[in-house]
């Protein structure tokens, strides 16, 4: 996975199959609820600091590729160092007090705790600086800096576009919805993102029944394969 690559870092079976937290001896539904509930403390944040989804994303592909070379047992803080990076990666604005607060607020409403500001300059305040700091450098460290991700958003709008489906009601926003809920799952470290674009519009096109071109596959012109598209639907 520290190959440096235009491309995503794909994982292999193995390392899908034999995670880090599994040989420590998390149960496997335990990981994947963990691994959702970090995702959605990532976008929840983003959304309350007014990040674009692009960098919310792109955290949350880092947050999971952590944890597929890293255990849940050794590591915590990870989603706040992944979205500060994601931050500078995206070039977004993200100021790291922003990021202290919103977390601390999102912590604990998801404790049902009533809700006590921070003192900035307070030992709370000092203790998740550091934490968001020393989760960046980690990040860093077990990704061998290879931190690009290529996100499936644009691609998804362009072949839209190819297929004369922009204008429908409902496929281009259905679509862009199951973009945004696999970002909960590991298909961003499955596939790359013309699968993933090709993927979405092909079940956003089942589920309002609209008729895709198959005797000349428009799958093969994007770079996807069908066999592909079809296990992407299994998730």
């Amino acid at each position: 996975m520290s190959k440096l690559s235009l491309q995503n870092a794909i994982l292999t079976f193995e390392q899908l199959e034999t995670t880090p937290s599994r040989k420590d001896g998390i149960p496997e539904e335990l990981e994947d609820a963990l691994r959702q509930l970090g995702c959605e403390l990532v976008q929840s944040a983003g959304i309350l600091m007014k990040l674009p989804q692009v960098a919310m994303a792109t955290a949350q592909v880092l947050f999971q590729r952590f944890f597929y070379v890293a255990s849940l047992k050794k590591f915590t803080e990870i989603g706040m160092g992944a979205l500060f990076l994601a931050s500078k990666v995206q070039e977004s604005s993200c100021k790291i007090r922003d990021l202290i607060n919103v977390y601390h607020y999102l912590i604990i409403r998801y404790q049902n705790m009533p809700y006590k500001s921070l003192e900035y300059f307070g030992q709370t305040f000092y203790d998740m600086k550091d934490s968001i700091v020393i989760a960046e450098m980690q990040i860093l460290k077990r990704l061998g800096f290879n931190v690009h991700v290529q996100l499936p958003y644009g691609l998804m709008v362009n072949y839209l576009r190819v297929l004369e489906l922009t204008e429908h009601k409902e496929i281009p926003q259905k679509a862009w919805g199951y973009l945004n809920d696999a970002l909960r799952t590991n298909i961003y470290v499955c596939y790359q993102p013309p699968t993933i674009a090709c993927a979405v519009i092909w079940l956003a096109a089942r589920i309002y029944q609209v008729k895709l071109p198959t005797e000349s596959p428009w799958w093969a012109l994007f770079e996807a394969k069908l066999e592909d598209i079809l296990l992407f639907h299994l998730y």
